[in-house]
């Protein structure tokens, strides 16, 4: 008979009482992905970077593990100090993170073998749609970006979203809106056919 798992509760709890780092080892095992995925799609792809803000995040969790009220998710609060650690590094570098790639972006054009949606198998189609939203996340602005990843790479909703950035809702709104035109702008190679 196997003890039911333990939660993200009990574990920050041990955390907190007892100064468990085997808890938050656990922690950091459990979310450790989904957090580098999320820097990484805010970084536009800069994998050295968002491990660098990754490793900022965990140690920025584990100073502050005592204040977290448990109000929203752990992995929400996860959220707020990576995207915190990311707009602090984007106003640090004003906005440097993506200025080089924004110009080799608009000299490479467009996709020459013309638009389709990548097949099951062809892995080199995916590869190519995977870049092409790499770029095409490279032009939106920060807030942009954080809120589309916030909202459709994390599965967040508005509202979790809005206190993940720290902005009003009617804010997150705009910037997806705003985002996904450009995005679809960006990536109108890879629509349908009608």
């Amino acid at each position: 008979m196997t003890s039911p798992p333990v939660t993200d509760e009990q574990l920050i709890a041990r955390v907190v009482v007892q100064d468990d780092r085997h808890a938050f080892s656990e922690l950091v095992r459990r979310y450790q992905s989904g957090v580098r995925a999320t820097l990484r799609r805010l970084t536009a792809g800069n994998r050295a970077l968002a491990d660098d803000l990754a490793q900022e995040t965990f140690l920025a969790a584990y100073r502050n593990l005592r204040s977290f009220r448990q109000e929203a998710r752990f992995s929400t609060w996860l959220y707020r100090i990576a995207t915190n650690a990311f707009l602090a590094e984007a106003r640090k570098r004003h906005e440097e993170l993506l200025g080089d790639r924004d110009g080799a972006i608009e000299d490479e054009g467009g996709d020459d073998d013309g638009p389709a949606a990548p097949a099951g198998g062809d892995h080199a189609r995916g590869a190519t749609l995977r870049i092409d939203m790499e770029r095409a996340l490279a032009v939106l602005s920060v807030a942009e970006r954080a809120a589309i990843v916030q909202c459709y790479h994390n599965d967040l909703s508005h509202e979790e979203a809005a206190y993940v950035l720290g902005c009003p809702v009617g804010t997150v709104k705009t910037h997806i809106l705003r985002g996904k035109q450009k995005l679809k702008a960006r990536l109108a190679a890879w629509a349908p056919g009608e």
